[in-house]
C-alpha cells in the first residue's frame, strides 16, 4: 500500500502568526511553511507569549500536522565576509528559537554563496555556523539545509556538498529540504521521468541518506534544465510538468517528507487551493 505525504504550502502570517493556520486550511493544506519574522531584514521580531499561545491554540484545533519556518533570505553561512557570516548565524539562532517556541518542526534555510572563496572552506564555514546555531538554539526543532539552483557560486546545489556538511555535523537536528525546481535548474535531474527519478534519489540517498530529507519544496520550474536561474512555476505549467510530479509521487522513499508548495499561484498571489489540489491529484 502506497503512502501519500502531507501536502501543503507556504502561507502568509499577515495579521499575526496564528493567521497562517487559517490560511493553510483555506487552501486544503495539511502542512505549512511560514516566515517567523521578516525574510528581508536582519532584525528579528520575536513573538510575544500571546502570539505563541494563539498560534499553538489554532494549530491544535486545525488539520495542520507539520509546520516549518523559512529563514531570512539574507542568510549566507557560506559567505567569506565575516560580518555577513556573523549576522547569518545570529539570524538563524533567532529564527530557530522562534520555531522551537511555536512548536514547529524546523527552520529551512538557503546555504548561500561562497563568492570567490574555496568550496571546502565554504563548507567548513557552513558547518561551523550550523554547529553554533544548534548549540545556541537548543530543543527539538531541526535546522534544515535547502538545495540551491546553483547560480552565483552557490553551495548546496549538489548532494555531495550537503552530505559533507551533514557528516561533519553528525547531529540528529540537522536535516535537508529538497526543492524540485532547484534540482532541475541546477542540472541535477534532466527530467522527472520514473527512471531518472529513481537514479536521482539513488544518488541523493548515497550522499545524504533520504531519511534526512524532512521536507520537499514541490515547485515547477519557469526556467529550463541546468539554467541555474531560480524561478518557480505553478504545478504542471513549467518545464517539469504534471507528468514529472506524477513520477515524483510514485517515489515512496520520500513519502515521509512534508511536501510544501512555493508557487506563484494562479492569481499570482502565492500558493493556492488549485495548486494544492493538482499536487494531491498526482497521487491518485
Amino acid at each position: 500500500m502506497s503512502i501519500r505525504p502531507l501536502i501543503g504550502a507556504h502561507v502568509s502570517t499577515a495579521g499575526g502568526l496564528y493567521r497562517a493556520i487559517g490560511n493553510g486550511e483555506l487552501i486544503g493544506a495539511e502542512t505549512i511553511q511560514i516566515f517567523g519574522s521578516s525574510p528581508q531584514q536582519w532584525l528579528t521580531r520575536m513573538p510575544s507569549p500571546a502570539d505563541i499561545a494563539d498560534f499553538k491554540k489554532h494549530l491544535a484545533a486545525s488539520r495542520i500536522q507539520a509546520v516549518y519556518l523559512h529563514a531570512s533570505y539574507l542568510v549566507n553561512l557560506a559567505s567569506p565576509v565575516k560580518l555577513n557570516w556573523d549576522k547569518s548565524v545570529k539570524s538563524l539562532i533567532e529564527h530557530l528559537k522562534i520555531a522551537e517556541l511555536i512548536g514547529a518542526d524546523g527552520l529551512i534555510f538557503h546555504v548561500g554563496s561562497k563568492g570567490e572563496s574555496d568550496r571546502e572552506d565554504a563548507i567548513k564555514r557552513v558547518t561551523e555556523g550550523m554547529r553554533l546555531v544548534l548549540k545556541d538554539a537548543s530543543g527539538k526543532a531541526k535546522l534544515v539545509l535547502e538545495n540551491s539552483a546553483g547560480g552565483g557560486n552557490k553551495i548546496g546545489n549538489i548532494p555531495e556538498d550537503i552530505g559533507e556538511i551533514l557528516q561533519a555535523l553528525d547531529s540528529p537536528r540537522a536535516a535537508v529540504c529538497l526543492d524540485t525546481a532547484h534540482a532541475f535548474e541546477a542540472g541535477q535531474i534532466e527530467a522527472y521521468t520514473p527512471l531518472l527519478v529513481k537514479k536521482f534519489f539513488d544518488h541523493w540517498d548515497k550522499h545524504i541518506g533520504l531519511k534526512n530529507i524532512v521536507a520537499l519544496h514541490a515547485n515547477d520550474s519557469m526556467t529550463k534544465f541546468d539554467s541555474h536561474h531560480d524561478r518557480h512555476e505553478n504545478i504542471g505549467k513549467g518545464f517539469i510538468g504534471l507528468d514529472g510530479f506524477k513520477a515524483l509521487a510514485k517515489e515512496q522513499r520520500i513519502a515521509h517528507a512534508a511536501w510544501l508548495l512555493e508557487v506563484p499561484g494562479l492569481a499570482g498571489l502565492g500558493p493556492d487551493k488549485a495548486n494544492v489540489e493538482i499536487l494531491k491529484s498526482c497521487f491518485e
